[in-house]
């Protein structure tokens, strides 16, 4: 405290001479010479300056110190939240099922409380893992293998815990706690065999993958969710029994590819979603080699709307089973049926309104669709491009 001082007085008179010199009185006994009032202002100036270099050095030091501070309650936050995901990845690589469930719900506090994206995705990366990892299928109802059907449906229903977190995760809004919106979903390849709720989640940013997923004797809902900024694959998805269901979801900005998926079985409904911006694409461009097909089932488009962007059914194979736009608008960008094949089942145009962009079916083979010919048969300020055997009089 002591040195303080002195080293304060010291600056100040130091700073005391500096100003006398500066203002030109270095032979004040001579020349000029300073009155009281002067000279007392001259002193307070010099306090005055060296204050505020004090208070600047002392809001410098306070800064480093607050930023030691900071990194330091980081370093312990990153050392708690590894050592609680040591404890959680354990408890879900036990034998225990119920053991495993605690570990997941484990993962997806620390998910919630970590404290940077990076570790955040980490959990969500190890909670797609274990989804993502073979299991025993369903033993069926053999009474001499009951033991194996209450593990497999203890598992079954730990998986399902995992989907319904990422469901409750994903509507919660960008930015707020327990928000997982903008991280990467991993879900390629896993089967979805029971009812899940994605209702409402809102996919944009990151990356988003069921490819090669399997929807099977599920009633799995993405009603109402949006799909925007970021790729969202369902390449080479199945999608068998059950229904799926994508009622009045939203398709804006990004890539949202079905190429490759097979819809057999079931059904699968598209029924007010609006595809507008962006591509929604049901071709292979994704998955050379493969082709998207509708057979079996049910996939309805009724009442959709097709509004700017692209989006394209290209080469796929619409056999089987029923393809239903009736009521479906499409106005404004590009929806491809290009080198598609209308073969067998029944896809009905019945009431689709066609006004801008631009609708096309060049070199698409097999018989028009149900009520296209009719939808498209007057004059509307739409491009509809149409093989020549379906303008012919006998197609």
């Amino acid at each position: 405290m002591v040195l303080t001082f002195v080293s304060a007085v010291l600056v100040a008179g130091g700073v005391f001479y500096g100003l006398v010199v500066l203002l030109d009185f270095q032979e004040i006994d001579t020349t000029a010479k300073l009155d009281a009032k002067t000279l007392f202002d001259l002193v307070k100036l010099s306090f005055g300056v060296v204050a505020g270099a004090g208070a600047l050095v002392a809001l410098v030091v306070a800064y480093r110190r607050q930023r030691v501070d900071e990194a330091g309650a980081h370093r312990e936050a990153t050392r708690l939240h590894t050592e609680r995901f040591s404890q959680a990845v354990e408890q879900l690589g036990s034998d225990s099922p119920a053991v495993q469930l605690g570990g997941v719900h484990a993962l997806a506090g620390l998910a919630d409380d970590a404290p940077d994206n990076n570790l955040r995705q980490t959990c969500i990366d190890v909670l797609c893992a274990y989804l993502q990892l073979p299991f025993t299928p369903d033993p069926g109802n053999d009474p001499a293998r009951q033991e194996e059907r209450h593990r497999y449906l203890a598992l079954r229903k730990v998986r399902h815990t995992i989907l319904h977190l990422i469901g409750d995760h994903y509507r919660r809004p960008e930015g707020t706690h327990r928000s997982w919106q903008g991280c990467d979903l991993d879900l390629t390849g896993v089967t979805i065999d029971g009812p899940i709720d994605f209702g409402g989640a809102v996919f944009s940013g990151g990356r988003v993958s069921f490819l090669g997923a399997t929807f099977s004797d599920s009633g799995v809902s993405f009603s109402g969710a949006t799909f925007s900024g970021s790729g969202v694959l369902f390449v080479d998805a199945t999608f068998s029994d059950g229904v799926v269901s994508f009622v009045d979801a939203m398709f804006s900005g990004g890539v949202v590819s079905f190429g490759g998926a097979t819809f057999s079985g079931g059904g699968v409904l598209f029924s007010g979603a609006t595809f507008s911006g962006g591509t929604v694409s049901f071709d292979a461009a994704v998955s050379p080699g493969s082709t998207t097909v509708f057979s079996g089932g049910t996939a309805s488009f009724d009442g959709a709307m097709f509004s700017g962007g692209v989006v394209s059914f290209s080469g796929a194979m619409f056999s089987g089973g029923g393809v239903l736009f009736s009521g479906a608008t499409f106005s404004g960008g590009t929806v491809s049926f290009d080198g598609a094949t209308f073969s067998g089942g029944t896809v009905i145009f019945g009431s689709a309104v066609f006004s801008g962009g631009t609708v096309s079916f060049n070199a698409a083979t097999g018989s028009p669709p149900h009520e296209l010919l009719d939808a498209v048969g007057t004059p509307v300020p739409v491009t509809v491009e149409l093989p020549a055997a379906w303008l012919s009089p006998n197609p």
